[in-house]
C-alpha cells in the first residue's frame, strides 16, 4: 500500500539536485591569501543514470589552486551532491563539478576525478560487478600546463 506515493518521494529526493544551483552554493566563500593545493578526497556519491535509471555510485576528489579567494569544506561537498542528485553521465558529472568550482570560485585551476561503479554494467548487460570508471575535468592551469596537469592528477589519482 502507497507505493506509489513511496516511489514518487523517493524519486523526488534523488532528483532534488535539478533544483539547485552549485555554484551558488559557493556563493558563501573567504577571501584568503592562500594560495596553494586544496584538495577534498574521497567524496562518495549516488546518481541516476539517465540513459537507464539505474544507479551509479562511487567517489570524487577535487582539487582547487585559490586566487584570493576559498570556500567551506562543506560547500565542495555540497557542490557533488547537488550534481549527483540528477540525472547523469559520469562524464557529465565530472565536467558539471569542475565547472561549478570554476564559476563559482575563479581559482587559478581546478581538477576533478570522478570513480564509480554503474549497476547497468553490474546487473544487467555485459553483468561484471565491481568495475569501475573513472573520469577526470581540468580547468585553468591543470588544464594548460602539462606538468602541472600531471602533478594534480597524480594527486588525485593516488586516492
Amino acid at each position: 500500500m502507497g507505493t506509489p506515493e513511496r516511489v514518487a518521494r523517493m524519486y523526488a529526493e534523488l532528483l532534488s539536485g535539478h533544483d539547485e544551483d552549485p555554484a551558488a552554493l559557493l556563493a558563501v566563500g573567504y577571501e584568503e591569501t592562500h594560495g596553494e593545493l586544496v584538495v577534498v578526497r574521497d567524496i562518495c556519491f549516488h546518481s541516476l543514470c539517465e540513459h537507464h535509471l539505474l544507479p551509479f555510485f562511487g567517489t570524487a576528489h577535487l582539487a582547487y589552486l585559490p586566487a584570493g579567494r576559498v570556500a567551506g569544506a562543506s560547500k565542495l561537498l555540497r557542490v557533488v551532491e547537488a550534481m549527483s542528485r540528477r540525472l547523469q553521465l559520469q562524464e557529465r558529472l565530472t565536467n558539471d563539478i569542475a565547472e561549478a568550482l570554476e564559476q563559482g570560485l575563479r581559482p587559478r585551476g581546478v581538477a576533478v576525478v570522478v570513480q564509480a561503479e554503474h549497476l547497468c554494467m553490474s546487473m544487467r548487460g555485459v553483468r561484471k560487478p565491481g568495475a569501475q570508471m573513472r573520469t577526470y575535468a581540468t580547468r585553468g592551469l591543470f588544464q594548460n600546463d602539462p606538468l602541472e596537469r600531471a602533478n594534480v592528477l597524480q594527486v588525485l589519482s593516488s586516492a
